[in-house]
């Protein structure tokens, strides 16, 4: 199969004219668009199909309530204007679900439910992958993005995945922002700075 590369207004859209958006408009986020932003997000590629992914759209007034006070003063306005804010958590039991989803290896759960640190390395990992596919489809599907770290995670985990073997990684305010939020770009580090080819 042969793939021609985007317009350079897909690049544009995804990477280059996208900044992280602070103020939002009033326009809603419907859930058939985060079903559809779920559904396109999810088929990114993770070690051994594990999908350790997991995500709660704090969309209601009552769920924001229940975010704000684990949030820094400084990104509490901004969560709280956003339509939806999604918190990117991680299972460390992903691999419970390795029959479903990797099911051309049946002992693949044991690669991972022996050892916590490979686990939690797994899962952080490829969890952390899963949000970022998160933004680029996000923006491939006409929403603004605005991810931070600014927040407790110990309270996130307990507010929002009390009894579970999820843990929080970071949160993402989804909507449509007001361009006069964004800051200036900032600079990126040049290929040479960065990169080798040997």
């Amino acid at each position: 199969m042969s793939h021609k590369a985007l317009e350079q207004a897909a690049l544009n859209q995804l990477f280059l004219d996208a900044h992280t958006h602070n103020i939002w408009t009033d326009a809603p986020v419907a859930e058939e668009l985060l079903r559809r932003l779920y559904d396109t997000f999810r088929m990114g590629p993770t070690s051994a199909n594990s999908n350790p992914a997991r995500i709660v759209f704090v969309k209601s007034q009552e769920a924001k309530e229940k975010l704000l006070p684990t949030l820094m003063e400084g990104n509490r306005a901004k969560v709280m204007a956003a339509p939806v804010t999604a918190i990117i958590g991680y299972d460390l039991h992903f691999y419970d679900k390795l029959g479903k989803l990797f099911p051309n290896a049946p002992d693949a759960p044991s690669w991972f439910n022996g050892d916590e640190k490979t686990a939690f390395t797994n899962a952080f990992r490829n969890g952390t992958l899963q949000g970022a596919y998160l933004i680029v489809a996000a923006r491939a599907l006409g929403l603004d993005c605005g991810p931070m770290s600014g927040f407790d995670n110990a309270k996130v985990d307990e507010l929002f995945f009390a009894g579970t073997n999820v843990r929080s990684n970071f949160i993402c305010s989804l909507g449509y922002g007001d361009p006069k939020g964004v800051y200036p770009r900032n600079p990126r580090l040049s290929f040479e700075e960065a990169c080798r080819i040997e």
